[in-house]
């Protein structure tokens, strides 16, 4: 294979709409969290704009917990000059403690697993299987870019402070690497055959034909966010599609957000989106983006190593 040559600020922007991608369909899907297609249209019709409420009542453009948890691990990095397991579960434990909006009861068990003994992985679990960890996954994907082993490695350490299930850390790990491979700017059959290996590999991750379920469960989660990402041509196409599915909306949105951010770039993402986020926000993520790019093995002058 020919090496790949890629152009960093372009990798640059795609690593700043990958984070604001994800903010966007946090922000997108809240509104409609926990309700059934059906309910949906029968209420809002097609469910299109940034606009608060849904049943955690929040202000227009406000994010929940998987963009808040991303933040988390970002600014510890930030902070750190790189990736430190206890650091990234000190920033979650100090985010807990302050309390937020909304945390899952996997991410919050296994937060306070660490505030109370200081361990950073909990035991093997049959209820591991939700999507908390993989929500988290763009300021993973961002520092290790250029490194699939890095990816791997630091992948199921964040994930496991949470949640350690093997169908978990799959899902995480997919989802680093598309959000990696969008960032370099390859092609959308690139992305597809990374996702038909984890289909292969893991049956019950197969998205085609689509078995139209939202859920918490991260199979549900990844199988909704796959088939729309690669049965639409747009950002904005994509996360209207994901999130009137309803369901664990904010949650799937995040990440098919995240993955069609870093394919489609920044100039895919609509303005009026992102114009209604958080006072702030937009601006903290595209800084952190930058500078986690800054720090990956790619920024620092690495010839990339794919997975």
């Amino acid at each position: 294979m020919p090496p790949l040559l890629v152009n960093l600020p372009d990798v640059r922007d795609r690593a700043r709409a990958a984070f604001l991608g994800a903010a966007v369909g946090d922000a997108l899907g809240a509104t409609v969290e926990f309700m059934t297609p059906g309910e949906i249209r029968a209420a809002l019709g097609v469910h299109r704009e940034i606009t608060g409420g849904g049943w955690l009542r929040l202000k227009p453009g406000a994010v929940t917990d998987d963009t808040e948890m991303s933040l988390c691990l970002a600014r510890a990095m930030d902070a750190a000059g790189g990736w430190s397991t206890s650091d990234a579960a000190s920033s979650l434990a100090a985010w807990l403690r302050a309390g937020p909006v909304d945390v899952g009861s996997t991410c919050r068990r296994g937060i306070r697993r660490f505030m109370l003994d200081g361990t950073l992985a909990g035991p093997p679990s049959a209820g591991d299987a939700g999507n908390g960890a993989a929500a988290r996954m763009v300021p993973i994907a961002l520092v290790t870019l250029g490194d699939g082993e890095a990816l791997r490695r630091v992948a199921l350490e964040q994930a496991r402070l949470t949640h350690h299930h093997p169908l978990s850390d799959a899902a995480c790990l997919l989802v680093g690497e598309l959000v990696q491979l969008g960032c370099m700017g390859l092609s959308l059959r690139r992305l597809r055959a990374a996702a038909d290996a984890l289909v292969a590999a893991e049956p019950r991750f197969r998205f085609s034909p689509y078995r139209g379920l939202a859920t918490g469960y991260v199979v549900d989660t990844l199988q909704t966010a796959l088939h729309f990402f690669f049965t639409t041509r747009s950002f904005e196409e994509c996360l209207v599609a994901v999130v009137n599915q309803g369901g664990d909306a904010d949650t799937t949105a995040a990440i098919a957000g995240a993955i069609a951010g870093a394919y489609h770039g920044p100039e895919a993402i609509p303005r009026r989106w992102l114009r209604r986020l958080e006072r702030g926000i937009a601006e903290e993520l595209a800084g952190l983006a930058e500078r986690l790019v800054a720090l990956s093995p790619l920024g620092r002058g690495a010839s990339p190593r794919l997975r």
